[in-house]
Formats: C-alpha cells, sequence, structure tokens
C-alpha cells in the first residue's frame, strides 16, 4: 500500500499507526459526507421557517438535547465501551431512514422540515463527539498530538464530497434518497470505528501506562449512572473549564450564524441561490481546513503546544467581528464565516479534544458527550435570543458585533488557560506512570 510510507514521512505516522490513521481518516470521512451532504438542505429549511424564529429552532434543538443525554448516558453506562460508537450509529441510522420515509410521503411539510432542522443539529453533535471519544481512548497524548489533526482531515475531506454529493444528487434521488445514501455512509463510518478499535487490541498498551486502556478494560461496560456526565463536570475544575470554553464558542458561533441568515436572506431571496451560497461557503471552508490539517496543526501541536490551537482562532474571530460592526455587508460576513469555521475544524477541534486525554474514561465518554452537546446547545439556545433581542433593539448589527467581539476576546483567554492546564495535568500524569524502575499493568 503506498499510501503507508507516504503517511509516515510527510504526516510523521510511525508505521504501526499508519493502520489506525487510516481508519480514522475513513471514520471522519464518511462521517462528515453524510453530514455535510444534509447541511446545505438544512440551513435552507431554516431560512424557510423565517429568521426571526431561528431562536425557536435553537432552543428545540436544546430541549431535544437534554432529552437525548439521558439515553445516551444509559447505552454508556450499559453497553461496553467498545461498542457504544457502534451502538449510537445504528440508532441514527434508523432514524434517517425514517425521516426519508417521512419526506417521501410529504416532501413540503414545514413541521417535518422543522423537526429535521432539530433532528440534524443533535445528530451532528452527537455523532462528532462520540468519534473523537473514541480517539482519545484508543490514543496516547503524544499520538493524539501527532495524529488528531490527519485524522480530522478525513472530516474535511468528507465535508468537501458531501456538498457536491448533495448538489449532484438531489435532482436524480431528491431529500429522502439523499438521507439513504447518508445512512449508508454513516454506518460505513461505525464500522471504521470498530477497525480502530481492534488496531488498539493488536497494538496492547505499554506497560509503562503510557498508552490507553487495553481490550480487556474497553470491552467493560463504563457503568455509573445515566447522568453521571453532567455531575461529573461541575465536580471537575478543568472540566468546567472546557464547558466554558465550549459556550463561549457556541455563542460566538451564533451571533455570526444569526447574522449569516440575516444577510443570506437580504442578499439572496431565492431558497436554491441560498442553498448554493452555503455550499459554496461549506466547499471554502473545508478546503482551507484540509491544507491547515495536513501541514499545520500537528505541528502546531507538537512544537507550540495545545493553547496556541486554542486562543488563535478567537483573536481572530474577536477582529472579524470588529470588521462586521463596521462594515455589515456579506462579503464580510463571508470572509469571517470561512476564518471561523475553517479555524474551528483544523485548530480549534482538534486542540478541545486533545484535552481529554488527560481524564478518565468515564469522563472522555460521558463527561465530554454532556459538554459536546448540552453545553454547546445550551449556549446556541441562550445567545439566541440574546442575538435576538440586541437585533430588535437597532437595526444596525454594531451592538452585537461588539459583544461578540468581547466574548471572543473572553474565549480565548480561556482556551489559553487550559492549554496550560493541560499540560501540566499531562507531563504530572506522565511523570507518576513512568516512574524509573517499576512498570504498571493496565487495569
Amino acid at each position: 500500500m503506498r499510501a503507508l510510507p507516504l503517511l509516515t514521512r510527510v504526516f510523521d505516522v510511525e508505521s504501526r499507526e499508519a493502520p489506525a490513521a487510516l481508519a480514522g481518516m475513513l471514520m471522519f470521512f464518511l462521517l462528515f459526507a453524510g453530514y455535510f451532504m444534509l447541511r446545505p438542505v438544512r440551513e435552507t429549511m431554516g431560512v424557510a421557517g423565517g429568521v426571526d424564529n431561528l431562536q425557536w429552532l435553537f432552543t428545540g434543538t436544546f430541549v431535544a438535547t437534554l432529552a437525548a443525554l439521558p439515553l445516551f448516558g444509559w447505552l454508556a453506562s450499559k453497553v461496553p465501551r467498545r461498542r457504544i460508537q457502534g451502538w449510537t450509529y445504528a440508532f441514527f441510522v434508523t432514524n434517517l431512514l425514517a425521516f426519508a420515509a417521512g419526506l417521501a410521503l410529504q416532501p413540503d411539510n414545514l413541521w417535518t422540515a422543522r423537526a429535521f432542522f432539530i433532528w440534524l443539529s443533535v445528530f451532528n453533535m452527537l455523532t462528532i463527539s462520540l468519534a473523537w471519544s473514541v480517539l482519545a481512548d484508543v490514543l496516547s497524548g503524544a499520538q493524539a498530538k501527532r495524529l488528531f489533526a490527519l485524522m480530522a482531515g478525513g472530516a474535511s475531506l468528507g465535508g468537501l464530497l458531501g456538498p457536491v454529493l448533495g448538489t449532484l444528487l438531489v435532482a436524480p434521488i431528491g431529500h429522502a434518497g439523499l438521507l439513504v445514501l447518508s445512512a449508508v455512509l454513516l454506518a460505513g463510518s461505525a464500522g471504521a470505528g470498530i477497525a480502530l478499535q481492534r488496531w488498539r487490541d493488536r497494538h496492547p498498551p505499554a506497560p509503562d501506562g503510557s498508552a490507553p486502556d487495553g481490550e480487556e478494560t474497553r470491552s467493560k461496560p463504563l457503568g455509573g449512572n445515566p447522568l453521571a456526565g453532567a455531575t461529573a463536570v461541575f465536580r471537575s475544575p478543568y472540566l468546567l473549564g472546557i464547558a466554558t470554553f465550549v459556550i463561549l464558542l457556541a455563542t460566538a458561533n451564533t451571533f455570526l450564524y444569526f447574522e449569516q441568515a440575516r444577510l443570506v436572506e437580504a442578499t439572496f431571496p431565492d431558497p436554491v441561490r441560498q442553498t448554493q451560497v452555503f455550499g459554496i461557503i461549506d466547499i471554502a471552508v473545508q478546503s482551507l481546513a484540509l491544507l491547515a490539517q495536513f501541514f499545520l496543526t500537528g505541528r502546531i501541536a507538537q512544537h507550540l503546544g495545545v493553547g496556541v490551537l486554542l486562543v488563535a482562532v478567537p483573536l481572530m474571530i474577536a477582529a472579524g467581528f470588529l470588521w462586521l460592526a463596521f462594515s455589515p455587508v456579506f462579503a464580510v460576513l463571508a470572509v469571517v464565516m470561512v476564518v471561523r469555521r475553517a479555524g474551528e475544524y483544523a485548530l480549534v477541534r482538534p486542540g478541545r479534544e486533545m484535552l481529554y486525554t488527560v481524564v478518565s474514561p468515564e469522563q472522555k465518554y460521558k463527561a465530554k458527550n454532556f459538554i459536546d452537546t448540552v453545553a454547546y446547545r445550551g449556549g446556541d439556545a441562550v445567545s439566541g435570543w440574546v442575538k435576538r433581542g440586541l437585533d430588535l433593539i437597532g437595526e444596525h448589527p454594531t451592538l452585537a458585533m461588539g459583544i461578540g467581539a468581547v466574548l471572543a476576546l473572553a474565549w480565548a483567554a480561556v482556551g489559553g488557560g487550559l492549554g496550560r492546564w493541560q499540560h501540566r495535568l499531562e507531563t504530572g500524569r506522565a511523570g507518576r506512570l513512568q516512574p524509573p524502575t517499576a512498570a504498571r499493568t493496565p487495569s
């Protein structure tokens, strides 16, 4: 396989890690191709329901997320750790097939469109969070710094292919057909996750404790109660810091999302044109993210630390908010959105996931899921109403953009603190787990 020497030479992947890197890339590629094939449709459905009603959709998403949390917590408590992803993805495959049947029967039903908007918003958070949980579970901290960005490159490749597939196939197979195809891709992503678990089985943890848990431990359920993720977050200052970072991230994203919906509606009144514009933005975002993930992110993490990944984008977004405050036009908004989303995929997301390499297995699945869904969507819901209130105060977005800039600076400050905290935990943990003469047997 020619891909293996290429991965080893160009991307700083050890030869034994190459199959894991390819499996991780494939897992994200299939997941994101299926999601981004449907994302432009969701955005158009959100605009169709009325820009002034977006805060209701965000609130509905938050409520749906609250309902999903205990279900996922129950599953994570009962199912062997290595099979959590497979069971969860199988559930969502059945959901996609059910929505496909509904759209085939009533393609113009507005309430079906709203339900799909909310469902897809919950789906993408849960499935993507879980894929990252698997990586944090099977890879060590040192491996994460080298491999996370490369594996995330599969997400950008999928994000590039998804809108292309949606554009080419929506006419011949319709929205229902796209959902069926997305279900097939999601099942393939679950299969790649299983391959990643089997790779870890073939390369068991080192006896010095520098690698994650072995097959026997990962084959046991996490146990605990379904709400253990929430209680773990509130008991840990470190996890609370991550939750704060995610809420500030969600707030900045929501402010920009509402501004995007307002400017797209004003600039492109035709729904078909709106979908095309959203697709073009997606392609630009994924192209830039792909280049950064392959050639920059891993090197930044290794040489400058996780903190730089977490700080760079918030600072750029603070500048973008100020730019929009003085020039609230679609062209400026498009630039800021592309930078924000590409930076989040290439820098913020890998850096944020590296924070979890130093926590316990239960926190990697349950607490992380709580932060990635409830904390994120809660930030969405609250900031959506705040943004709507600011828009009602005045038609000019200067006030909202100014507040967004201040929040982005706070986001950067929290990210810098978390980067330093993660480094202390990682180095302290390594020191404890690798004594000069003794070896630890994995539990």
